[in-house]
């Protein structure tokens, strides 16, 4: 015991910043644990719509959403979702998974819906590149072509 003060006395910031980095990863497990949102990966995000009905949640901006999307997936942009949650529906036992670029701001949209009463939220670990980068498809909308030639014979 007494080698071990002695190791921490020497190497105080070492401790310190070992500490820091545990309190860290113990709070990040504890906020998944106690905010009722999972973090699936995509197999399992797959899984829980083809066979549960899950709905997806794109809360991208629409320019991204428009880039590229989840076929049959919802566009609610996280800055406008709790405006228009009454898209969801009113079946708070529907599973969502919610989907972003990185799964960043899909927690945030979680949790958001979490706080309405939602049940199974479910958050794409890894978001949309995740899913790009399994080979999933992803549906892109198409681009209008300016009409060429067209002029006003009036």
């Amino acid at each position: 015991m007494s080698q071990l003060l002695e190791f921490a006395a020497n190497h105080w910031i070492l401790v310190l910043a070992f500490l820091i980095i545990l309190a860290l990863l113990v709070r990040s497990f504890l906020s998944d644990v106690t905010s009722g949102v999972k973090k699936v990966p995509v197999s399992e995000a797959v899984n829980l719509v083809n066979r549960e009905g899950a709905r997806v949640v794109d809360v991208r901006t629409e320019t991204e959403y428009k880039d590229g999307h989840i076929l049959d997936s919802l566009n609610l942009p996280l800055g406008t979702l709790e405006q228009n949650i009454k898209r969801l529906g009113e079946d708070k036992d529907r599973p969502l998974v919610v989907v972003c670029r990185s799964g960043q701001r899909s927690t945030k949209a979680a949790q958001l819906l979490k706080r309405h009463g939602f049940n199974r939220i479910y958050n794409l670990a890894g978001g949309i590149l995740a899913w790009e980068k399994e080979g999933l498809p992803l549906h892109r909308e198409k681009k209008k072509k300016a009409k060429k030639g067209k002029k006003n014979r009036d």
